[in-house]
């Protein structure tokens, strides 16, 4: 007995997913900001700069919620859950940040239409994201479980969304696009911003399995 109260127990690991949540949609505002003022090279820059300081903030985390995994002798649910779930959190930042630097390294031009609805659709996923973290420590209430579930079908749904948008992007590319380079340099954005949006719903899935595991 005496052993078991030594030992560290549970953690602030609701804390911490909501902070790497919080520095994934400065990532995404970050990264929004950015293709709306693409034109302005001071502007963008400044952006490029502001995802890559929340992408870092939320490596961080990353970082010490690993740490503290090995620390900890009683979890609020799974390690395996902990891990995953915020190792899958992680990769949505770094989805984000290798986003805007493709845009600077393919010498991205100019923005399209497309780009522009994927990305808004990559924010509001982050945002329903955040939003499902942030009640991940009161599932054991039935209304709050719910209420996560319903956020994770947005998430679901906004992925949907951007996968019609992506495929009809690229058709529109390879049907209209005379310049290969152009093509290759668009095609590579719109995946990696669907690919946020696939993340975002990993990230819902977990949250989803967990809900139905500990509510």
């Amino acid at each position: 007995m005496l052993f078991g109260k030594l030992l560290p127990r549970e953690g602030n690991f609701f804390e911490m997913f909501n902070q790497h949540a919080q520095h994934i949609v400065e990532a995404a505002r970050a990264f929004s900001q950015l293709v709306a003022n693409y034109g302005d090279p001071h502007l963008r820059e400044k952006y490029n700069q502001d995802v890559d300081a929340a992408e870092h903030a939320a490596d961080r985390v990353t970082q010490d919620v690993n740490r503290l995994i090995h620390k900890t002798f009683i979890t609020p649910i799974d390690r395996e859950q902990i891990h995953s779930l915020i190792n899958t959190m992680d990769d949505v930042a770094d989805l984000i940040q290798d986003s805007a630097e493709t845009m600077a390294l393919y010498d991205v031009r100019v923005m399209t239409d497309e780009i522009s609805r994927l990305t808004d659709l990559s924010l509001k996923c982050c945002e329903r994201l955040r939003d499902a973290v942030q009640l991940l420590d009161k599932i054991a209430d039935q209304p709050v479980a719910e209420a996560a579930l319903k956020t994770c079908e947005e998430i679901d749904r906004l992925e949907s969304d951007a996968d019609r948008v992506m495929r009809s992007a690229m058709s529109k590319l390879f049907r209209e696009e005379p310049d290969v380079r152009e093509v290759i340099k668009l095609k590579a954005i719109y995946e990696l911003l669907e690919t946020i949006t696939d993340k975002c719903e990993d990230v819902a899935n977990l949250i989803e399995g967990i809900i139905l595991e500990n509510s």
